[in-house]
């Protein structure tokens, strides 16, 4: 079962709402681990991501865990909720519109956060009139604030696309045993011993995996396990305990788990970005001159 967090409300959706003479607005919101930001949607994208911390983005049909120099793209109309795992300063970026027109833009995915890209919004919400409280738009969008969000635009464009978002079903025998899965995924190993508490048989369950996900039990475990590695990894474990938790053999059997899925090396996949973050919270907290 799901942990109950308890809920706060989202800030008020009109206070950092873009619109068509201020296409691109950002906010800096901290945020208590345990916590669970209310689902909601609004007429506009958004990216979000942490400066610090871990959160999970949820949507009905799939979760993101949102590590630093990672973040979740949501389309328009979208409902989604925030679930900290780890107290967080999430940076949030509402655009009036997507980059462009491509398909992937209209669906939920996971992207690479540059360096670029992090200070560029965080310096946009730094400047942000609603930043330190409800406040009036200005009639026009200052010079650095519009050639800020032309870069973010072009960030956005080179972001490259990451397999994170672990999908959800909508048959409740195969979600139940989906969230069970996701909040304790070494519990067992074996779809066998998962179904045996979901009411229906292996057989079953491993049909509605293909029906529902259009992957195995195996493969979508695989996606959960990965997730749960980048919240240790944010700890600080090493990648030999990482992988020991997660049942992996060894070591080599872990990184070649992750180089497969996500196309990289664990040593890149997994590259803190608790120092870029801590630099930015720094300079966030500064008073502007």
């Amino acid at each position: 079962m799901s942990p109950i967090f308890p809920t706060i409300p989202p800030l008020d959706p009109q206070r950092f709402a873009p619109r068509a003479h201020w296409p691109v607005r950002a906010k800096l919101r901290p945020l208590r681990a345990s916590s669970r930001v209310e689902p909601h949607r609004h007429g506009w994208a958004q990216m979000s991501f942490s400066l610090t911390g871990v959160s999970r983005i949820l949507t009905s049909q799939m979760t993101c865990i949102v590590p630093p120099t990672r973040a979740v793209w949501i389309p328009p109309q979208v409902e989604h909720a925030v679930a900290v795992l780890r107290d967080a300063d999430m940076l949030t970026l509402y655009l009036h519109q997507p980059p462009d027109a491509a398909p992937h833009w209209q669906r939920c995915r996971v992207v690479e956060v540059s360096p670029l890209l992090a200070e560029l919004v965080r310096q946009l919400a730094r400047d942000d009139p609603a930043q330190a409280g409800p406040a009036a738009l200005p009639a026009a969008m200052p010079a650095r604030a519009r050639a800020m969000a032309e870069l973010i635009g072009d960030e956005l464009l080179r972001a490259r696309s990451l397999p994170l978002g672990i999908a959800l079903p909508q048959d409740k025998r195969l979600r139940t045993l989906c969230e069970a899965l996701i909040e304790e995924p070494t519990r067992h190993a074996r779809l066998a011993d998962w179904a045996a508490g979901s009411g229906a048989s292996a057989r079953t369950v491993a049909r509605l995996f293909r029906d529902e996900l259009g992957t195995s039990f195996q493969q979508w475990r695989q996606q959960v396990l990965l997730a749960r590695a980048l919240v240790l990894a944010t700890e600080g474990r090493p990648m030999g305990l990482i992988a020991a938790e997660l049942g992996y053999a060894s070591p080599s059997a872990f990184s070649a788990m992750v180089t497969r899925t996500v196309g990289m090396a664990p040593g890149r996949f997994f590259a803190p970005g608790g120092a870029l973050a801590e630099a930015a919270l720094s300079a966030a907290a500064s008073p502007r001159p």
